[in-house]
């Protein structure tokens, strides 16, 4: 899916506009035991309940294409017989109506999500009348291409409140209320079957994390049974440590700098096209932006193989995964310095008398502490000299 997919379907999921009729749900706490469960009617709650119930739901679908939402794909074996396929699938035929379907997947979740304290799994099924577009974006509203029928799961943490004290009209003081049990946005949840090309795409599920350094893998391989790609953080993670071992002595500030600049100029260009697909890069890209540094062919070499052992052969990565473009860092032990990215050039490194440095371009305002500090035009001369 990309961006314009998933918000045409965010757009759509509010209480005027969607048509999910009733939402299911159950209360699970910490021992991994249902403590109640719910079938409620839209139609019957109160306009701002069913508002904040779909709110859950809309944030089920929130973040970034590729950290907070990963593209799962079944395999054509599993679409055509497989028990994780097929539960999907009926509960899709049914609704979500039939409760034996529903219990085996709450069971699934709690079985396999690692989650500290209560949560409450919701569930709701919706058919969306797909608006006809032409390939320009005109089209009739009224005129529908086909009904996308979706499930769509949250998973939330649900937080126990302190006891404060309140106040009460009716009695015109405060008293000390009780303690209550706060639904927060999901953590978790899914989308399926997947809103590709604006049409159901029975061979993908959308999956949702809001921690992008833990996707939850068993939750995953329960569910879907499907290859769990590493999560956005261990990706960065991947790559930094990717390019110290494989560049070697040849890692040095300019490259770091030169692959930095111009992975945020290709986030930059697509931003700007504004391309509803996601930004990917393969590994030949990144190799061509090496080479333009000077990298040897035998570190280039050794960068072609760890990247596959990292990431898979000939995996594409999504920019945003592996780069920070709002930050550039130089660390050492002692000392940490932030550069905005867009002037990494005011950093050298230079060797003077034997001693490394890192220099920085300082013939601007300077200030330490709070303080705007003078930077004499002339070096002292040491005393004695």
């Amino acid at each position: 899916m990309n961006d314009k997919e998933v918000s045409e379907i965010r757009r759509h999921l509010r209480r005027d506009r969607s048509n999910i009729t009733r939402l299911y749900g159950c209360y699970v706490n910490d021992n991994k035991e249902i403590i109640s469960e719910f079938s409620q009617s839209t139609g019957m709650m109160p306009e701002n309940e069913s508002d904040k119930y779909f709110a859950l739901l809309r944030r089920a679908l929130s973040g970034s294409l590729g950290k907070n939402l990963i593209d799962l794909s079944f395999k054509t074996s599993q679409v055509a017989d497989s028990p994780e396929h097929k539960l999907l699938m009926e509960l899709r035929r049914c609704k979500l109506a039939e409760d034996g379907l529903r219990q085996e997947l709450y069971q699934k979740i709690i079985q396999s999500l690692e989650m500290e304290g209560n949560y409450l799994i919701l569930l709701g099924c919706d058919s969306y009348d797909v608006p006809f577009k032409t390939k320009d974006g005109g089209g009739s509203p009224d005129q529908s291409e086909e009904v996308y029928t979706f499930l769509l799961c949250a998973i939330c943490p649900v937080k126990q409140t302190k006891a404060n004290l309140h106040y009460v009209p009716e009695e015109k003081c405060f008293h000390d209320g009780a303690m209550h049990q706060m639904v927060a946005p999901p953590a978790l949840g899914f989308l399926f079957p997947a809103f590709d090309d604006r049409t159901a795409n029975i061979y993908n599920v959308l999956y949702y994390t809001r921690d992008v350094k833990d996707s939850q893998d068993s939750l995953i391989e329960s569910l879907f049974n499907t290859p769990v790609p590493l999560p956005a953080a261990q990706q960065k993670q991947s790559f930094e440590a990717l390019l110290t071992t494989a560049l070697g002595e040849e890692c040095s500030l300019e490259v770091v700098q030169t692959v930095h600049d111009a992975l945020c100029q290709r986030i930059q260009l697509h931003k700007e096209s504004k391309v509803p697909e996601p930004l990917r890069m393969d590994k030949q890209e990144v190799k061509e932006v090496l080479s333009s540094c000077g990298i040897s062919e035998e570190h280039l070499a050794k960068f072609s193989v760890d990247y596959d052992e990292a990431f898979g052969f000939e995996a594409e990565l999504h920019p945003k995964n592996i780069i920070d473009s709002k930050r550039f860092q130089l660390k050492t032990p002692d000392v940490v310095i932030q550069v905005d990215p867009a002037r990494s050039e005011l950093i050298e490194t230079r060797v003077i008398g034997g001693v490394k440095y890192i220099m920085i371009c300082a013939d601007e305002e300077v200030e330490v502490n709070g303080v705007n500090i003078h930077i004499a035009d002339r070096e002292k001369t040491p005393a004695g000299g």
